[in-house]
């Protein structure tokens, strides 16, 4: 099942690409795994997925050691600052920074164990009061202070947009994020390669690489509901 899901997953972001007048190899496809037994996941793996995401550190520490050794994994979910010593060194992207002050314990964590560590700031850009980040007009702030720690790089941008029945509700918002990411892509802050954009899920992904995205998160489209 969850090869089918896959390639259906492929299809559609293929078509995507194709509206949008993009290349399908621009847009890096995570199968988000959380909660999802091990099995799954190299059922997943043997289709061809290597990126996978995980919110939970635990589980990130408990399944990357029974992936086979290209099999990526993500930290795409809120990250608490006491546990960011266990997820440097594992996750190859940390998707959710979301504070100065995460970004801070990081830095300390990574000199302390001699790491360089790829982050993308999470925005708030709906400005929903249940989500994490910044807000559209702190990230450019943000970057600059964060572009001065010597064990970071900041690839990018990230954002979780709304729940909606409708994916198109959502255009607006990987609209403006899109423009952000340019924006500051252009001004070429020390640090920052503003290479990566993740925007889109399971129910908007078509739209969010239509508007620009190059990495979405799909948990449900490959895995079935949780």
């Amino acid at each position: 099942m969850v090869k089918e899901h896959l390639e259906e997953v492929r299809t559609h972001m293929e078509e995507a690409c194709r509206r949008a007048g993009r290349s399908p190899e621009e847009v890096t496809l995570i199968a988000v795994s959380k909660t999802k037994p091990l099995s799954m996941l190299k059922e997943a793996y043997e289709a061809g997925a290597r990126d996978f995401g995980e919110n939970k550190v635990q589980e990130l520490l408990e399944k990357q050691p029974e992936m086979p050794s290209d099999a990526r994994f993500h930290m795409i979910g809120h990250l608490q600052r006491n546990k960011v010593r266990q997820v440097i060194g594992k996750a190859v992207l940390i998707h959710s920074v979301d504070s100065l002050r995460l970004a801070e314990q990081i830095e300390a964590e990574a000199a302390r164990q001699n790491l360089s560590v790829d982050i993308l700031l999470e925005v708030n850009v709906a400005r929903e009061e249940s989500k994490y980040g910044f807000f559209l007009e702190e990230t450019e702030e943000a970057l600059k202070r964060i572009s001065q720690y010597s064990h970071i790089t900041v690839k990018g941008l990230m954002t979780i947009a709304p729940f909606v029945e409708n994916p198109e509700e959502n255009r607006d918002i990987f609209k403006k994020l899109y423009q952000l990411f340019i924006d500051i892509k252009s001004k070429n802050i020390d640090n920052g390669t503003m290479s990566v954009l993740s925007m889109g899920m399971t129910g908007d992904y078509q739209v969010a690489i239509e508007e620009g995205s190059t990495m979405i998160r799909v948990g449900t489209g490959i895995f079935g509901a949780r």
